[in-house]
């Protein structure tokens, strides 16, 4: 026993823990504690745990973290999945309203003037980066204001560093829209764009369609202001 004390002791002095001790020794914790409590550390055995315990804490907040942020991913894809259930399939009525709500919040809808005078021709226009949100506008367009795919033309707004002729395949394929009713591409993302999204977030730049249809134009108006009205 007096031989495992002072191994005991040695291995303090030199900066190991009860835990590395009680291991190395296959002794208990509590016959560390009165062994080893009156013992008086160096400088360099006090550093050497310090930065042992500090080490292990910090392993230990990020396991934490890592476990905090799996489960509220968890709690997060429930919740979405719940809420998707909720809504179902768009019905016709559903997606009508959809339709009229992204136009007012993504569209163009103040009207254009000219050497300060109101012009006459106003298209639907409306720009995001999200193919999905576009796909929707589409079939609203599609659906409710007998838009057929090849009347609806597109620009696009690239970074420079992105391909023009890779990112217009890529957006007729998410869209429907004919590589041919694309227009000229433009460089450099917009100073709203720009602030709100780092440029990683914009992969594939954001897309502008438009309909030449002023009387549509207005009539989305029209939709627009009974929902104002709500």
């Amino acid at each position: 026993m007096r031989i495992t004390k002072t191994k005991a002791i040695d291995l303090r002095l030199k900066g190991k823990s009860y835990s590395e001790i009680s291991k190395s020794l296959n002794v208990p914790k509590s016959t560390l504690s009165g062994w080893l409590s009156d013992i008086v550390l160096s400088d360099e055995a006090r550093k050497i745990i310090a930065t042992r315990t500090n080490k292990k804490s910090f392993t230990l907040l990020l396991r934490r973290n890592r476990l905090q942020t799996i489960r509220a991913k968890g709690r997060a894809d429930n919740i979405r999945k719940r809420a998707s259930e909720e809504i179902g399939k768009l019905g016709e009525t559903k997606l009508f309203y959809v339709g009229i709500a992204l136009y007012w919040a993504e569209g163009h809808k103040r009207l254009m003037k000219r050497n300060g005078r109101l012009i006459t021709s106003h298209p639907i226009s409306l720009t995001n980066s999200d193919p999905a949100l576009i796909r929707v506008f589409i079939k609203f367009l599609n659906k409710f204001c007998d838009v057929p795919i090849g009347k609806i033309k597109a620009s696009l707004r690239l970074y420079k560093h992105l391909d023009e002729k890779e990112m217009i395949d890529f957006w007729s394929k998410k869209t429907g829209i004919s590589i041919e009713n694309f227009g000229k591409t433009y460089y450099g993302i917009s100073k709203s764009s720009s602030h709100k999204r780092p440029i990683d977030q914009l992969p594939f730049g954001t897309i502008q369609i438009r309909v030449s249809d002023t009387a549509l134009f207005y009539r989305i108006l029209g939709w627009i202001d009974a929902l104002k009205n709500q």
